[in-house]
């Protein structure tokens, strides 16, 4: 049974994540690979309403999507906006990324080397991850206008469609200590925690929701 004040820390790092950002209209979209198809769903809808002339779907496979995504998470996304009614000429994948840095790095190569220029970037991700994008985005990419989206959802929402309650616990955590632990990498930009949110996660790890931290260098 998880407590009330378990929650309240979880609500307070799922907050935290959003970057309320207004959508509007960029070079291009980007929609960060990953187990949920609700990225690829949000992507498409924010195209249909003419944000963005182009759709770059990027990830391979991670322990969490390798047996429902066999063929690659930037795959399976295109599959979805194909069904969904984007032409096949609005959508890119990039096949290779295995994580946030590379999702950034491998897109930004690949619009590149296609003579596409890009001021703006519409990044979609999960609702738990939007700002952990954001800081990568920004530190990767310099000079380009990150705006951030998800499906827009309450974490009691996104809990009842993962149907694992302690696994979503354990991805907040997971975000928030990259959040905290990556810009000294160089691999984000440093952005400041309120001490509540701090306090929060803290209380997490000391409850055993650490299954998908980094160890700290």
């Amino acid at each position: 049974m998880i407590s009330v004040q378990t929650w309240s820390d979880a609500q307070r790092l799922w907050d935290f994540q959003q970057m309320h950002h207004e959508p509007r209209p960029c070079s291009v979209a980007i929609g960060l690979g990953s187990h949920d198809l609700g990225v690829a769903d949000v992507t498409v809808g924010l195209y249909q309403r003419g944000m963005f002339p182009l759709i770059v779907f990027t990830g391979a496979t991670s322990r969490t999507t390798r047996d429902r995504m066999p063929r690659g998470e930037a795959e399976h996304y295109r599959e979805r906006a194909l069904e969904l009614g984007v032409p096949a000429s609005a959508i890119v994948i990039e096949s290779k990324a295995r994580n946030t840095g590379e999702n950034i790095n491998f897109t930004r190569v690949l619009l590149e080397e296609r003579g596409i220029e890009v001021s703006s970037v519409l990044l979609v991700s999960k609702p738990y991850e939007e700002r952990r994008a954001y800081a990568t985005a920004r530190k990767l990419w310099p000079g380009v206008e990150i705006v951030s989206a998800s499906t827009p959802m309450t974490l009691s929402e996104y809990v009842d469609s993962m149907k694992d309650p302690r696994l979503v616990l354990d991805m907040l955590v997971g975000a928030q200590q990259r959040l905290l632990i990556y810009p000294e990498q160089g691999f984000m930009i440093r952005q400041e925690v309120p001490e509540p949110v701090a306090a929060a996660y803290e209380r997490l790890c000391s409850e055993g929701f650490t299954s998908r931290l980094v160890p700290a260098n």
